[in-house]
């Protein structure tokens, strides 16, 4: 047997140890991380990173406005590192969904790589390593699984992730909102949805909400009358009103949850009422149906231009006002999607945005923007971030009414 060959037959033997030490620490970790308190999920995989190889992680989560990237400290009273989504390597990772590496200044390289819950960017890992070969690439992303379902699954019982992933002290109303939303993105190798919201900490009565059952897409955005707790209020039981419909009756009759909301309204909240799309998209052939509720029209885009009113139909009146109209039905439209379409949802607080001189960010500006960022090929998550940014830097951070966009795309395999 040549040098060589014994060579390579001995790293081939070093990988297979690794990898089977790696997956016995793995595996000791995933039966640990139940029990440790979520502030202490940093130390308990940096006292465990050694036998995988690797010199220590650091767990970065993004802020509420994807914004920065705000660490989990080590230890406590250990202040917490921020880094900027824009302009940051690990930054990077979150933005594009692939593992960035660079030089640490300490020796060694660091690994950046994004967390994702299903298609969801949650924040990024940082790995410091030696060595940059194969299974340690295994066993990096296995690590970066594992913690994201970690910090995933505690979310849902501590309040200590999310106060990490303030910047600064939110309103009730906001406080209501968020805490019924959904993930920001969600979706399957058929579909995908993604929104974002702002101003994030000052929400009066945007929300959104996108579902999967039995196959299908269901997706709504809501914008209620004013912004103040009233309308936080109109907006979480418009939500309730989608979901119990969806869950207990025909999630297909959108008519029925419309009349739902105007009917629950009417009895809670008398004197609001909402505007809103309610969307039903079937997965299986592209047939999306919709029903507008005195709402701006959803945009439809087909490769690299928009079809324009394509969506547009005659108006109605929002819901929380069919009962003092004496409207009882809401006509639903559709149309025949074709695969790679993406349907543009928005509140009135995008384009209706004004700068210092008072002029508004207009839907073409909006469109545009949408069309070049699809054009470079930008994930949906990401050009809505940038996009809802845009928004902002253009009314000097200081939106008036809130501001939801929702774009949906079919891609059928």
């Amino acid at each position: 047997m040549g040098r060589g060959s014994v060579t390579a037959c001995s790293e081939a033997v070093v990988a297979m140890a690794r990898s089977e030490e790696g997956q016995g620490t793995l595996a000791l970790l995933l039966e640990r991380m139940h029990e440790v308190e979520p502030e202490r999920l940093p130390a308990l995989f940096n006292a465990h990173v050694g036998a995988l190889g690797l010199r220590a992680v650091d767990i970065l989560l993004a802020d509420v406005r994807q914004q920065a990237l705000i660490s989990l400290p080590h230890e406590p009273g250990r202040p917490p590192e921020r880094l900027p989504v824009d302009t940051s390597e690990a930054g990077r990772a979150y933005r594009t969904g692939a593992m960035e590496t660079g030089e640490h200044p300490d020796g060694g390289l660091t690994l950046w790589l994004p967390l994702i819950d299903g298609v969801e960017r949650i924040g990024v890992l940082g790995i410091r390593t030696d060595v940059l070969d194969r299974p340690t690439l295994r066993v990096c992303r296995a690590l970066a699984s594992l913690i994201a379902l970690a910090v995933v699954s505690k979310s849902h019982f501590s309040d200590a992730f999310p106060r990490v992933r303030r910047s600064e002290r939110m309103n009730m109303p906001a406080e209501m909102v968020w805490a019924y939303l959904p993930p920001r993105t969600m979706g399957t190798d058929q579909v995908t949805s993604s929104a974002v919201l702002e101003p994030a900490y000052d929400l009066g009565g945007d929300s959104f909400d996108h579902s999967l059952l039995d196959g299908d897409l269901h997706v709504s955005v809501l914008d209620a009358m004013g912004h103040d707790l009233s309308s936080g209020l109109a907006s979480t039981v418009g939500m309730a009103s989608c979901r119990n419909i969806r869950r207990d009756d025909d999630a297909t009759d959108l008519s029925r949850i419309a009349r739902s909301i105007d009917s629950h309204l009417a009895h809670w909240l008398p004197d609001r009422h909402l505007t809103g799309i309610l969307c039903h998209l079937r997965v299986a052939d592209g047939l999306l149906r919709w029903v507008n509720c005195g709402h701006p029209p959803p945009l439809l885009l087909r490769g690299q231009r928009v079809l324009a009113e394509a969506m547009t139909s005659e108006p109605q009146v929002p819901m929380g006002m069919g009962h003092r109209l004496g409207q009882a039905e809401w006509r639903t439209d559709s149309i025949q999607l074709e695969p790679g379409d993406r349907v543009l949802l928005h509140t009135d607080g995008v384009t209706d945005a004004k700068n210092a001189t008072g002029v508004r960010f207009g839907e073409e500006r909006f469109t545009e923007f949408v069309l070049r960022a699809v054009a470079a090929g930008e994930p949906a998550p990401e050009a809505l971030r940038r996009l809802i940014r845009a928004i902002l830097v253009h009314q000097r951070d200081r939106l008036s009414d809130d501001a939801t966009i929702l774009m949906f795309e079919w891609h059928p395999t």
